[in-house]
């Protein structure tokens, strides 16, 4: 087997947002209540994060970043110093592939349009933007605070930042939202020719707004059609569905998010961030950080890491849970090689159970590579299910 390290990334959480859309379970906390005179703890949450950072770095010594990414909560909060100092202060403490691929979410709204320039100029490569829908019911009733215009108008002030590799989030199933709604939406991203789309059905978490007060959604079959009829529009115009949720231009796939599902490592800094750690040992483990913001920031950084490493028998879901959201195949030795351990007796049972449902190619299996089916797209959890642990 292998001893290769898997690739190595880096996610930033910034927790807070201007108030918390009511489908949204990400740690994000309303900023108002935690700014002191107009202003956010910048400065403090800095220097946590570079100190949470060091922490991790003993683990990983000398391993180069391939790409980051800069989540939330809203990060284009964050005052343009903020974002020139923390970029310096990973590159003095961090080895970076060349042309790493360094991305940061940001909101349409005008006030982070402003920034965009220096987000740039800070080193950040590339933008994600929450535009989540263009119509203004819709808007409305996901508690988002831009409108259309804004949203357009965040794409041309990214392009004249500099920014050449743009994704763009749009949701459907919204509620009360029509088939030609959605597509109407679908649309106006697609004219708007960003490099990358994350198109995503909106689903009702715990500890949402909308789990405690449930909106009325599109029945099944407007749901089914919606996302039919999106996926053979994004496929006309150029964009390839690579993920579930994914659609690129050639070349432009998120690399980022490629090493997530690839079982690759990533460190995970800030209030709630997770991680994924492969020991010289093959020892796997995973991080996260206490997700309130105050108690992150004023404890000692050691206090706030948890690990949890990843039981022997887990691997099989934990592996296969991520690599199946991709559309390719891929070869079962890269179990071996990002797991440190000979692919399982149960994975290959649940291989051949998975081939008789006709969710996994025959040929490709034969050939010791897995390759989902049309079939096994549309029934992903059914899939996922055969590599559960006893």
């Amino acid at each position: 087997m292998s001893t290769l390290l898997p690739p190595l990334s880096l996610y930033i959480h910034l927790p807070w947002c201007v108030r918390k859309c009511p489908y949204c379970d990400f740690n994000s906390h309303q900023a108002d209540r935690f700014e002191h005179d107009g202003k956010l703890p910048e400065a403090a949450y800095l220097a946590q994060l570079l100190a949470d950072l060091d922490v991790d770095l003993a683990y990983v010594a000398g391993r180069p970043i391939q790409t980051a990414f800069i989540g939330g909560g809203t990060p284009s909060l964050m005052s343009e110093d903020f974002y020139y100092q923390l970029m310096d202060a990973l590159r003095d403490k961090l080895t970076w592939v060349d042309n790493a691929e360094i991305t940061m979410e940001a909101n349409p709204g005008t006030f982070e349009q402003e920034k965009f320039r220096h987000f740039r100029q800070a080193g950040i490569n590339r933008l994600s933007i929450g535009i989540q829908s263009f119509q203004p019911n819709l808007l409305k009733t996901l508690g988002r605070i831009h409108n259309r215009d804004e949203a357009i108008h965040a794409v041309d002030k990214s392009r004249a930042a500099g920014f050449d590799n743009i994704n763009l989030d749009l949701m459907h199933g919204l509620p009360e939202q029509s088939r030609a709604m959605a597509m109407e939406d679908l649309q106006l991203a697609i004219d708007l020719n960003p490099e990358h789309l994350s198109w995503y059905q909106l689903t009702i978490e715990p500890n949402t707004e909308f789990y405690r007060r449930p909106p009325a959604l599109p029945e099944d079959n407007t749901l089914w059609e919606i996302q039919d009829a999106g996926q053979a529009r994004l496929t006309h115009y150029g964009y390839d569905q690579y993920e579930v949720s994914a659609n690129a231009k050639v070349g432009k796939r998120a690399a980022h998010n490629l090493n997530y599902w690839r079982f690759g490592d990533y460190l995970g800094i800030g209030a709630g961030a997770h991680g994924k750690i492969t020991l010289a040992d093959g020892q796997i483990f995973r991080t996260r950080k206490t997700r309130h913001p105050n108690h992150y920031l004023h404890n000692l950084p050691e206090a706030l890491i948890i690990k949890d490493a990843i039981a022997q028998e887990d691997l099989p879901l934990e592996f296969m849970m991520n690599r199946l959201r991709l559309f390719e195949t891929f070869e079962l030795a890269d179990y071996e090689r990002f797991t440190y351990q000979e692919v399982p007796q149960d994975l290959l049972n649940a291989g051949e159970i998975a081939l008789k449902r006709g969710l996994l190619d025959a040929y490709e299996w034969q050939q010791k590579r897995v390759k989902t089916t049309e079939k096994g797209k549309l029934f992903l959890n059914e899939l996922l299910e055969l590599f559960l642990s006893e």
